[in-house]
């Protein structure tokens, strides 16, 4: 396989021209407007298990059906640090795929209305702040403010993340070769 440097995530393949799907740089990223994340993730009782029992979360509202029916909302909810992963997750193949260097940081973090099994979640961002960094030429911190909704288009969830991001000219000088397109997410 032969690198062709002239494009970020293309390349050759013999005469075959090769795209690779990436995320959106940073320099493409506009202010204000709305990325629809598709398809939406319909969330099943064995995801919330799961997830909840590899990270040790032995909260009885995620476990245990006949406790959680006792409990104000009637059922388990859906633990809502999947939630938020699952948020983040979906917009990673339109916005940051290959693009980001380093997700710094999340705040402002809520869950306004639970999420339950069998439930749909859509995600939706919006790009409120994007500055070229100071000390890192070639590099840039986009700010999201990402929004969950299920199936009824009701919010549950809201995080704002910060995310240091590749400009497309400084990212195509610093890919050579080989490494072309492997940059961890």
């Amino acid at each position: 396989m032969t690198a062709d440097n002239s494009h970020a995530g293309e390349q050759r393949i013999g005469e075959q021209r090769v795209i690779e799907q990436r995320g959106l740089y940073f320099d493409e990223l506009e202010e204000g407007v709305l990325y629809a994340h598709r398809p939406g993730r319909t969330v099943t009782e064995a995801d919330n298990v799961l997830f909840t029992t590899l990270t040790m979360n032995t909260q009885a509202l995620h476990l245990d059906a006949a406790w959680s029916a006792g409990q104000p909302f009637g059922q388990r909810l859906v633990n809502s640090m999947f939630t938020l992963s699952t948020v983040v997750g979906q917009s990673v193949s339109q916005l940051t795929q290959g693009t980001i260097i380093a997700q710094l940081g999340l705040t402002d973090v809520s869950f306004p209305h639970p999420l339950y099994h069998g439930d749909t979640l859509y995600t939706e961002t919006v790009i409120t702040a994007k500055r070229l960094s100071g000390s890192r030429p070639g590099q840039g911190i986009a700010t999201m403010q990402h929004t969950g909704r299920n199936q009824d288009g009701t919010v549950v969830a809201l995080a704002t993340r910060s995310c240091l991001m590749w400009t497309r000219e400084a990212h195509a000088g610093q890919q050579t070769g080989s490494q072309k397109g492997t940059m961890a997410v």
